[in-house]
């Protein structure tokens, strides 16, 4: 599996982590996310390494709109999952997943010093 970066091309933080990785010369399909959405197998993996409220684009108006952060309390995993596949902008980004460099990846948002640590 190759990495997959879903992004959405207005993003500060996913046009950093292209130019981080591209500096670094990491290949990646880049996947626009309010378009085509993580799969929710890709989710569940996610959620699997991370803590499924990291996933949440809590800062984003879709999530503010929506009223998600009171209803994700009352909602199951199943459901949280289901959420996320159907809205992408629900889902905090960029959102890597796959391998690079015989490396298994799983990152959500930008922060340099955790990109850092993946890719050195």
């Amino acid at each position: 599996m190759t990495l997959k970066l879903y992004s959405y091309n207005l993003c500060g933080s996913c046009r950093k982590a292209k130019k981080f990785l591209d500096s670094r010369g990491i290949k990646y399909q880049e996947i626009p996310i309010r378009i085509q959405p993580p799969t929710k197998g890709e989710l569940k993996q996610m959620a699997a390494k991370l803590h499924l409220k990291r996933l949440f684009n809590t800062s984003g108006q879709d999530y503010r709109l929506l009223n998600i952060k009171e209803k994700r309390e009352t909602l199951t995993i199943k459901e949280q999952i289901e959420l996320l596949h159907s809205n992408g902008n629900l889902i905090k980004r960029p959102f890597a997943i796959g391998t690079a460099h015989g490396k298994t990846i799983h990152i959500t948002g930008f922060k340099e010093e955790e990109w850092k640590q993946l890719f050195p």
